[in-house]
């Protein structure tokens, strides 16, 4: 999260320096500067929350794309908000459980095994995380799991969730 904040005050910096060069450039053909208030109106504009969902959805465009072609068994990352929390799988391994919503059309049910990963700590609806696993495809979004390390070295899998990560 705190990625998309920095890139999003680059992003507005950037655009209230253009705003000011151009508004410094037509200086010579108006014969009219352009106040700060004008420069400050005009940088307001930038819908910062846009520009976040933006990129996050450019981060799950992999997802998105392995649940609408029902592909299973892909190793994909991304990020998103956590939707809803669920009583942990006890049957077999054990797996924490909890739903990610990775846009508006689609959620994640992420199954992180806590045999062979730490739990993921002070997790919160509304948090954010980005992840790394198998995705499974199902009608309803998806499945994320081997969110953990491989014990036998393959391919491995993890949550970052409040600049901790889980694997």
């Amino acid at each position: 999260m705190k990625r998309y904040g920095l890139i999003a005050l680059v992003c507005l910096l950037a655009a209230c320096q253009q705003t000011s060069q151009q508004g410094a450039s037509s200086y010579g053909t108006s014969n009219r500067p352009q106040s700060t208030v004008e420069v400050k109106s005009q940088a307001q504009t930038l819908n910062l929350q846009s520009l976040s969902a933006g990129l996050a959805a450019e981060d799950n465009a992999a997802v998105k794309q392995a649940f609408a072609q029902k592909q299973s068994h892909v190793w994909l990352a991304g990020s998103g908000v956590v939707k809803k929390l669920l009583p942990d799988d006890n049957k077999g391994a054990r797996h924490q459980r909890f739903l990610v919503s990775i846009s508006p059309e689609q959620t994640l049910l992420f199954a992180h095994n806590i045999d062979l990963a730490p739990r993921v700590e002070a997790l919160s609806v509304g948090d954010v995380v980005t992840f790394k696993g198998e995705y499974i495809y199902n009608p309803k979004g998806g499945i994320m799991h081997w969110t953990h390390h491989d014990p036998q070295g393959r391919q491995s899998g993890w949550i970052k969730h409040q600049d901790h990560t889980y694997q």
